[in-house]
């Protein structure tokens, strides 16, 4: 059961306040980033960590869904078992590799094509924290 007061459901209420075109940057640079140890992995060991190279994976749809959509979604459905077939090591490297490279230039495409703000809006965010913060503070315990 899930459970949200005033304050969270007005955080809810928000939360596409957070989201922006920045996403992009911010998703594929640690992606980017974090793609090069499964590949260090493999050139070392002969095989990546798996479980690393199925969360890069999560990571890039991520990026592409929320860019297309404007929403993140957290569940990821139907992509679940293919990403658990990566985890156990059941799909090739080559393969994973490939799916990666066409996550990047998906989320690219997206990005050119999105409806999301340049960046994200500051302004009702810190009315929100700052609105939290004088209640917090009025309250007395």
């Amino acid at each position: 059961m899930e459970y949200a007061d005033d304050t969270g459901r007005e955080l809810l209420a928000l939360r596409g306040a957070f989201l922006s075109r920045r996403i992009h940057e911010t998703f594929t640079r640690y992606a980017y980033g974090r793609r090069r140890r499964p590949e260090a992995d493999v050139r070392v060991h002969g095989a990546p960590r798996w479980k690393h190279a199925m969360h890069l994976l999560r990571l890039l749809a991520s990026a592409r869904d929320v860019l297309r959509t404007g929403e993140l979604t957290v569940d990821v459905g139907k992509r679940r078992e293919p990403l658990l077939a990566v985890k156990r090591g059941e799909v090739p490297w080559s393969e994973v590799e490939a799916r990666m490279t066409r996550l990047e230039r998906e989320a690219g495409e997206a990005l050119r094509r999105t409806t999301l703000p340049a960046q994200p809006d500051r302004r009702r965010v810190e009315d929100f924290l700052v609105g939290v913060r004088r209640a917090s503070a009025l309250r007395t315990p």
